[in-house]
């Protein structure tokens, strides 16, 4: 499958989400708000950027991660993605959309607007980084629901093979 974890703007819960999903991500009890702003786009997709999709990884079930800012126009970007993947050969069932905004707190909402929509780095990048720590149970739980859901999806079958390039 391809797993698209999604959320507004594409910078904070969405990479978040997508590196708790392929452990690059770990805290007992909280990760440190360094290894969350070392995150792999965290806190650096823009506005300009929504609606693109950008590649994280590969699970070990053979699912291929991804990060989106959507926006508000969350039914229009998936119908396009969708679309794009079954033009490209793909079976759009296999794209699934996770939504990460639920875990999303106050001080995420302050810190990406100060860091991204104003540009004040210095001040927003602290600020949703701290957020986003707190946030971190929240989007286990997002993350452990989504991989049950595919796991039972998928039940015992092979991963399934993505159209490259290549081909």
């Amino acid at each position: 499958m391809l797993i698209i974890y999604t959320c507004y703007g594409g910078a904070h819960s969405s990479p978040m989400a997508a590196a708790i999903h392929l452990n690059r991500l770990v805290g007992a009890p909280l990760p440190s708000t360094k290894a969350i702003e070392g995150l792999l786009y965290f806190d650096i997709i823009d506005n300009e950027d929504r609606g693109r999709v950008f590649p994280v990884g590969i699970d070990e079930d053979g699912n291929r991660i991804y990060v989106l800012g959507r926006g508000s126009d969350e039914r229009f970007i998936q119908q396009a993605i969708k679309s794009g993947y079954m033009l490209a050969g793909g079976d759009p069932r296999q794209v699934l959309f996770v939504n990460t905004l639920r875990a999303v707190n106050w001080q995420m909402r302050i810190g990406g607007f100060l860091s991204r929509r104003l540009g004040l780095v210095s001040l927003g990048r602290p600020l949703v980084a701290r957020g986003a720590r707190r946030a971190y149970p929240q989007l286990t739980k997002i993350v452990r629901a989504t991989k049950a859901h595919c796991r039972s999806v998928m039940g015992t079958r092979s991963p399934v093979s993505f159209p490259t390039n290549q081909e």
